[in-house]
């Protein structure tokens, strides 16, 4: 058995057009993340699940991708990869609002699949739709050589799961063209890696199963956009998969519900956090000039417009007609669902 070959970071660095826009886009993320929790306990979202400290990680690795024939498949968290791809935000925020489930936006316009709640879940999805991809070209007698890619987004405590298991055995047996995308923010709710990752690294896993990886600084957007590209290169020519883990940390707590002072302290946050990724970037774009306060000043408004216009735009959201939960059941409704409809539009009507 040969052994996974290390990945190394794409060696292009980027441009610098290219992290101001990365510095944009996360900079709008910081404000929606930071607002989205407000508005929970304002009552305009039922639940949410904060990323702060996330933003690099998110941002990088969906800049990484080619949006018009990648496919990105999210956990619960992903708001600033949807951001990234271009999702409509009010759409993708009416799952928080339990106005639809996994969003209302267009999964096949955005290519961004809806948001998956089953923890690694995902992964299973994302495999399947990559080995499709692979067996499309060897019916079409295309060379899988350059294959559209799937990005799976999973947390290190969703490495626990057997799914992932599964997801990565399958993969790396039929070289699956999909970037196992693991944003390891120190904790699995209340539990911290250490406890609950055997070996201390998701990406030292990949051995096991012949799938070459990468381990990088997450809160450093640059690294996180060359080393996924990496990945992707890999993933894409046909070599099968590719791990990326990204050291980051979560700074808040793990959903709305969770109170993280349970299970850590202040001062805990405050030596495991590491940089913050945009306050990092803003300090790298400032010293070199690439911008300068005026600029910085005039993003930070363009993503308070943002989320302003994203919030009226959420409150503005009414209700689902009812009848859509026997819609979109099955492919073809079954005679029980059929009769199920017509019974509770009786039973409506009649109300």
């Amino acid at each position: 058995m040969t052994e996974a070959p290390r990945l190394e970071p794409h060696p292009a660095a980027l441009p610098a057009d290219e992290l101001v826009e990365l510095y944009r886009l996360m900079t709008k993320v910081r404000h929606l993340d930071t607002s989205a929790i407000a508005w929970q306990r304002q009552g305009i979202l039922p639940g949410y699940a904060p990323m702060q400290g996330q933003e690099a990680a998110q941002v990088g690795s969906v800049k990484a991708m080619d949006m018009n024939r990648d496919f990105v498949f999210p956990t619960y968290r992903e708001m600033g990869a949807a951001l990234a791809a271009g999702v409509d935000m009010p759409e993708f925020m009416a799952t928080h609002k339990a106005t639809w489930n996994g969003g209302l936006y267009d999964a096949t316009k955005y290519r961004v699949t809806p948001i998956q709640t089953v923890i690694a879940g995902s992964a299973l999805h994302a495999v399947g739709w990559g080995h499709g991809q692979r067996l499309d070209a060897i019916r079409e007698g295309r060379p899988e050589t350059d294959l559209p890619t799937a990005l799976i987004f999973l947390g290190d405590g969703a490495s626990s799961q057997g799914d992932i298991h599964e997801a990565m055995n399958f993969a790396g047996i039929f070289k699956t063209p999909v970037v196992f995308f693991v944003q390891n923010n120190g904790w699995a709710i209340s539990v911290p890696t250490e406890q609950q990752v055997a070996g201390g690294s998701v990406a030292a896993r990949g051995a096991g199963y012949g799938i070459p990886a990468i381990k990088l600084d997450g809160n450093d957007v640059e690294a996180v956009v060359r080393g996924t590209r990496a990945a992707v290169e890999h993933a894409r020519s046909g070599k099968g998969p590719a791990i990326v883990e990204a050291m980051t940390y979560r700074r808040g707590p793990h959903s709305t519900s969770d109170d993280p002072g349970r299970y850590r302290t202040l001062e805990d946050e405050r030596r495991d956090a590491g940089a913050d990724p945009i306050e990092s970037l803003r300090a790298r774009l400032l010293a070199d000039g690439t911008l300068d306060a005026d600029a910085v000043t005039a993003i930070q408004a363009e993503a308070a417009d943002f989320e302003e216009a994203t919030r009226l735009a959420v409150q503005a959201q009414g209700p689902r007609p009812g009848a859509e939960m026997f819609e979109y059941v099955y492919q073809e409704q079954t005679e029980a669902l059929k009769q199920q409809a017509t019974q509770w539009r009786e039973e409506s009507e009649h109300v």
